[in-house]
């Protein structure tokens, strides 16, 4: 694959490469990452959600995290608009949810599975923890936004350790590595 140059600030020296988008997404294929479903109403009150394995954490203090969005998802007019939404992190039994919110062209809150916040917004059943949240920048980066959301509220289900001094049963988060979902836990701990 060749890489396309980028040009230098500096006048007169070599141009830069930068790696192609196929190059970029190997890369990336290869960082294994927690799978979340973004959900939030419209205007006109319809649920809106998506699967999204960029979220990030920004900040502890104040609790801030962000997400990416393509400008060319059918998510995004909706998220341009949104003051409010939920982010809730699947457990390794949810590969199904997951696939259901990365799909287009269908009504991906049809086969149920979720529940409405008093405010409005979905969050998803059995998910292992869920953030409501403000949000408080739309960043234009490339061909997506980056998407800045305050934490307001959370529930989160029980931990491992206290699972096990509590006998309660424990689900591991859905982690997504080179096109395949994949579950976390003792068995693979280093």
């Amino acid at each position: 694959m060749t890489a396309e140059p980028i040009a230098r600030p500096r006048t007169g020296a070599a141009p830069e490469t930068r790696l192609s988008p196929d190059e970029y997404k190997a890369v990336f294929r290869g960082h294994p990452a927690g799978v979340v479903v973004v959900t939030l109403r419209d205007p006109d009150g319809r649920p809106v959600g998506f699967t999204a394995t960029s979220v990030i954490s920004v900040s502890a203090e104040p609790p801030l995290l962000a997400f990416s969005l393509a400008s060319s998802s059918s998510s995004w007019p909706a998220v341009s608009r949104a003051t409010t939404l939920a982010l809730s992190f699947l457990a390794d039994h949810q590969d199904d949810v997951s696939a259901r919110f990365a799909t287009s062209g269908i009504d991906r809150f049809a086969a149920g599975g979720w529940t409405a916040l008093e405010t409005g917004e979905p969050v998803i059943d059995g998910a292992l923890s869920w953030v409501r949240g403000r949000v408080v920048q739309r960043t234009p980066v490339g061909s997506s936004y980056l998407v800045s959301v305050e934490a307001i509220s959370s529930s989160a289900r029980v931990e491992p350790e206290t699972a096990h001094r509590t006998g309660l049963e424990a689900s591991s988060p859905l982690v997504y590595h080179d096109r395949t979902y994949h579950r976390i836990g003792e068995h693979s701990a280093i």
